[in-house]
């Protein structure tokens, strides 16, 4: 597998990804050349995630997008779970506008339901958030008709293609979270805890540690942190109102962290890329990939530990950053050219 012009990853995934693309990449000139020549605008996309009301997997792709002229759609079960002014375009599928392409994000019930819905679309899965190495249950329903298969980074690549149970070649783009990272200007004393999801909903699950997190923050306050929250999206903000919750997204409030704190999850790489040490909440429960615990410079397990760590805590390697977030910077764009060269109907 190759990026841009770094070296191929040497390992035995990586060796038979590499492989298979010129096969890949000469389907896809064929089916670039094609869109530019005969579509005559920009495409059309339909988006489905594993999180049905979950836009905010979405939401990095549109600026890109936007300037490109592409029209990006996301396929939601109804308008419920969806909020006034969600800057993501949504449809139903009775409702979708015409499209020339299907993005899944995942292998869950919603995407594998829209894949059937629309069995004549071309089909790419694109990794936005984070998925288990265990292939899902629903994946062989629509692998055969994937035309591409893209990631962040090259191990998410190594995830993803365990969870869809494909052994094909994997593209990597990078997050498009990356595309405008802000300047790091650590606050004196300033920890970001980043926090998941407490309690599940129709939109998506919650993941365990919350306990610890919260205990977690309440010792470092009391050793004199100025505690900033970053919200997941779904997270219950009653929990952490004495606190000072971030008005902006989590990566954008993690440029005033001297470090940050939180149950490792998607934006963990991402945040890593800003230049934050990180420390990550564990528990046996929780199942979190090799990868996102790679971005920590300490895990802990007991909020006792909590003070230590992040007052330790270090920035990443290049090399550990690359192999967890991927090439960053243009990644959407990257992202954006797989999917008109491997996908687009024509």
């Amino acid at each position: 597998m190759k990026v841009d012009d770094r070296p191929p990853l040497f390992s035995r995934r990586s060796l038979l990804a590499g492989a298979g693309l010129g096969v890949l990449g000469a389907f896809a000139g064929t089916a670039a050349q094609a869109a530019t020549g005969s579509l005559g605008r920009a495409p059309r996309v339909l988006i489905a995630t594993n999180e049905p009301w979950g836009t905010y997997h979405v939401a990095p792709l549109l600026p890109e997008a936007r300037r490109r002229g592409w029209e990006i759609t996301q396929l939601v079960p109804d308008l419920t779970g969806i909020k006034p002014g969600d800057p993501v375009p949504v449809a139903t599928p009775n409702r979708a506008p015409d499209a020339d392409l299907l993005v899944v994000t995942g292998a869950g019930d919603w995407p594998a339901e829209c894949a059937a819905r629309f069995p004549r679309l071309p089909l790419v899965a694109s990794s936005l958030a984070y998925q288990l190495p265990v292939e899902a249950p629903r994946a062989k329903e629509f692998r055969d008709r994937l035309r591409a298969i893209t990631a962040s980074s090259p191990a998410e690549a190594k995830v993803f293609d365990d969870y869809l149970g494909t052994r094909r070649p994997i593209t990597v783009v990078g997050s498009p979270q990356t595309d405008d990272l802000p300047r790091h200007a650590p606050e004196p004393g300033t920890v970001l805890v980043l926090t998941s999801v407490t309690k599940s909903s129709s939109t998506g699950g919650s993941a365990p540690g919350t306990e610890l997190l919260l205990a977690a923050a309440e010792r470092l306050a009391a050793a004199g942190k100025h505690i900033l929250v970053g919200l997941h999206p779904r997270e219950d903000r009653s929990l952490w109102e004495k606190y000072e919750i971030s008005s902006v997204p989590s990566v954008q409030a993690s440029a005033r962290a001297e470090a940050a704190i939180g149950i490792p999850g998607t934006v963990f790489p991402v945040v890593a890329a800003v230049g934050v040490p990180l420390v990550g909440c564990t528990e046996p429960r929780l199942n979190i990939p090799g990868y996102l615990l790679s971005v920590c410079s300490h895990t802990i397990t007991t909020a006792d530990e909590a003070v230590t760590a992040v007052t330790q805590a270090e920035p990443v390697s290049r090399e550990v950053l690359y192999e967890a977030v991927g090439p960053i910077g243009g990644s959407t764009r990257r992202l954006l050219k797989a999917w008109r060269k491997a996908g687009v109907r024509v």
